[in-house]
């Protein structure tokens, strides 16, 4: 397995809501580790956990009790003002190209509006733009065009070149192609996949799908119920998983061929009902 230079360190994460006398607890003491270059799965069913640590490392989730570092520096309790400096570093793609993009500003304001707001000024935040929409496939031509006037594929990329354009050194994202169709879905992965070899940025890539994260992860890390039930290298854990709900979820991701998809079907069903 290659070795990636440590950047992103969770350590026994606690995140609750509710109030102090009653909390309920959404992540229970979660360690993980991000490596520069490094793309790491964070996968699991809806409601365990995965996207409140993808919020609790971009500070938008108070957290409880244990550590987030980012380049050795402690971010757990960071203040606004060390969030917009730490935005240079750390972004986000969301699952929904259609409300993650302002509907009412051009591609070029959307993408100009971080480099802007960083200092650089309108003619070369313009220029870096163009370059940017070019690197994610898409012509220059579009910088002046609403967000409305795209596929959701488009928009995807779109967001992803607003997530690059400050270069950061790590990007959450935040079941970016469960939005999308099949053919779109592998588009979007490929230029993601390429995109990390070009620039070196780190992915914590959170998603509910094996398949998906097989593709495009170095490691893969398991969640159900706030926990981390499985940690390892990115192929053993998304073909031959150790942990029964790790095994339950490999059955539950469809296969095109539909003899192995009914082999899979019953074993997902032997595996819910043990």
């Amino acid at each position: 397995m290659t070795e990636f230079a440590p950047l992103l360190s969770a350590r026994d994460v606690v995140v609750e809501y509710g109030s102090k006398r009653k909390p309920n607890r959404v992540l229970h003491e979660v360690s993980l580790d991000v490596g520069a270059g490094e793309c790491v799965g964070l996968v699991g069913e809806s409601g365990s956990g995965k996207s409140t640590l993808g919020k609790a490392i971009l500070g938008l989730v108070p957290v409880a009790s244990g550590s987030i570092t980012f380049a050795g520096r402690d971010i757990t309790h960071a203040t606004r003002a060390e969030r917009r400096e730490l935005a240079a570093d750390i972004q986000v793609v969301f699952q929904d190209p259609y409300g993650s993009l302002n509907p009412q500003l051009t591609i070029g304001e959307i993408l100009a509006e971080p480099l802007t707001a960083g200092g650089v000024d309108r003619a070369a935040a313009r220029r870096t733009v163009a370059e940017m929409l070019d690197r994610v496939r898409l012509p220059a031509g579009v910088i002046d065009r609403l967000p409305r006037e795209f596929s959701g594929g488009q928009r995807q990329r779109i967001a992803i070149a607003r997530a690059l354009v400050r270069e950061p050194k790590l990007i959450i994202c935040d079941e970016p192609v469960s939005a999308l169709d099949l053919t779109t879905q592998a588009t979007v992965l490929e230029l993601l996949i390429e995109l990390q070899r070009d620039t070196g940025v780190a992915y914590l890539f959170v998603s509910h799908d094996l398949g998906v994260v097989r593709r495009i992860c170095h490691r893969v890390a398991v969640m159900t119920r706030g926990e981390l039930v499985e940690v390892g290298d990115g192929e053993q854990v998304t073909r031959a998983p150790q942990h029964p709900y790790s095994q339950r979820l490999l059955a539950a991701s469809p296969v095109a061929d539909p003899v192995r998809q009914a082999e899979r079907r019953a074993a997902w069903l032997e595996l819910r009902a043990g």
